[in-house]
């Protein structure tokens, strides 16, 4: 009876141990486990594909504009993106709890979206869902402007200044989604923190945007609670 115990609690604590393992989204040969969304792709048949990979790494070359979607739900996690603008800087972005593709310009997933736009990493876009941050007057304006659809204000403007490595150099993005609380954290310093969202598990997308961003890391880790200082 109690090796069989034993033998019991060691596979509840394998089972334990691999729920809480990392893994990357990105196998670094193809890109199994996303799918794309990309509206000019529907009836241009010279349309490209935006996102592929080149020399091991996931690269989001700007146009035609869409999103690379993971085909799974995700909820509770750490996400860690280490990414970088390869020529011109721009627009980019990871989009958190997506779901309902093409809710807000004919474009955009209904989410939240943590924005790479260079000099402005960190920012909480609602995108057809909404967060709330400390200081919301200060970092969106006026209240009665405040929205989520087209024309309104949706921008939370992040909390530092110069937290981006110059162009070139690789940033690290670090994203914990808890619940319905997001955490930001951009090379270490910690750039938003957004909670009673009104959502709280979905998709995670990669933007084209206009700009290429090459991105070498996409790692997925299970949480239980959110991190009091960068992880």
């Amino acid at each position: 009876m109690k090796s069989i115990v034993l033998v019991i609690t060691a596979f509840l604590t394998l089972i334990s141990c691999t729920s809480q393992s990392s893994k990357s989204l990105f196998n670094g040969k193809d890109l199994e486990g996303w799918h794309v969304d990309v509206p000019e792709m529907d009836n241009n048949p010279e349309a490209i594909n935006p996102f592929i990979v080149r020399d091991g790494m996931l690269v989001s070359l700007g146009e035609p504009q869409g999103h690379l979607i993971t085909d799974a739900i995700y909820e509770d996690f750490r996400l860690e993106v280490e990414y970088r603008f390869a020529g011109k800087p721009g627009n980019c972005g990871v989009l958190v709890f997506a779901s309902t593709p093409r809710s807000l310009y004919e474009m955009f997933p209904k989410s939240i979206e943590v924005q790479m736009m260079h000099e402005n990493a960190g920012d909480f876009w609602c995108i057809v869902q909404d967060i709330t941050t400390d200081n919301m007057l200060e970092r969106r304006g006026p209240k009665e402007e405040w929205g989520i659809t087209e024309g309104k204000l949706r921008r939370i403007k992040n909390l530092t200044d110069g937290s981006e490595k110059p162009l070139g150099e690789w940033n690290s993005m670090t994203i914990e989604c808890l619940k319905n609380s997001i955490k930001v954290w951009v090379n270490g310093d910690l750039v938003n923190h957004g909670y009673n969202a009104t959502v709280s598990s979905g998709n995670i997308a990669l933007q084209a945007e206009g700009s290429e961003v090459e991105f070498r890391k996409v790692l997925l880790t299970p949480i239980t609670k959110l991190s009091e200082t960068a992880p």
